[in-house]
């Protein structure tokens, strides 16, 4: 199945990016880490025949996957605990800022 190994390096060489939007998103760094593997299970199963960019397929899969989490966390009214356990800031080792 070398089209599915493709997938995987491309997948792989995108994780980062995927993890601060996720992170970005959520300020979670383990409902980020859900949201990017719920973006590779959409992959795997998903036509990519026709995607020209994948990057960007990619990411806007992770966007979709983390409003369906923040939609969820607002129906169940789920409220952290206590401020002081909010996770610090996603320090990007390349310097890249998911913003930009």
């Amino acid at each position: 199945m070398p089209d599915h190994e493709w997938l995987a390096e491309r997948f792989e060489e995108n994780r980062t990016q995927l993890r601060a939007v996720a992170y970005r998103m959520l300020g979670s760094f383990s409902e980020a880490d859900d949201a990017v593997q719920n973006a590779w299970l959409r992959l795997s199963r998903a036509d990519t025949s026709e995607v020209e960019n994948l990057s960007g397929w990619l990411t806007t899969v992770v966007g979709r996957v983390c409003l369906d989490m923040l939609r969820s966390r607002k129906a169940r009214r789920e409220e952290p605990l206590d401020s002081s356990a909010i996770e610090p800031a996603a320090s990007q080792p390349d310097g890249v800022d998911p913003e930009h």
